[in-house]
């Protein structure tokens, strides 16, 4: 796969800003993608060292429309930890 297959959007909460202070990232990724697809995919991306991933499976939720019943998917979260002597990511400066 792509990088720009792999990171499908950086995800932008209140707790992803404050763990950008310890260098941490977090990113909304491919269902299949493994930890080692997800740094090289990382490095290559944003020209940043990366430490160590961290990954979550996060279960779709139940959602209703009326009487009819359904279910978002499931998706992959990924927090990126980098190295300390490399630079940070300049999409979230300006959030």
């Amino acid at each position: 796969m792509a990088p720009q297959d792999i990171i499908i959007q950086p995800l932008v909460t209140e707790r992803s800003m404050d763990q950008m202070e310890d260098k941490k990232y977090s990113f909304k990724v491919h269902v299949k993608a493994n930890k080692s697809e997800i740094k090289k995919a990382v490095e290559k991306l944003f020209d940043v060292q990366v430490e160590k991933v961290n990954t979550i499976r996060m279960p779709g939720k139940k959602r209703r429309m009326g009487v009819h019943t359904g279910k978002t998917s499931d998706w992959k979260k990924a927090i990126v930890t980098l190295t300390k002597e490399s630079k940070t990511i300049e999409f979230f400066e300006g959030l």
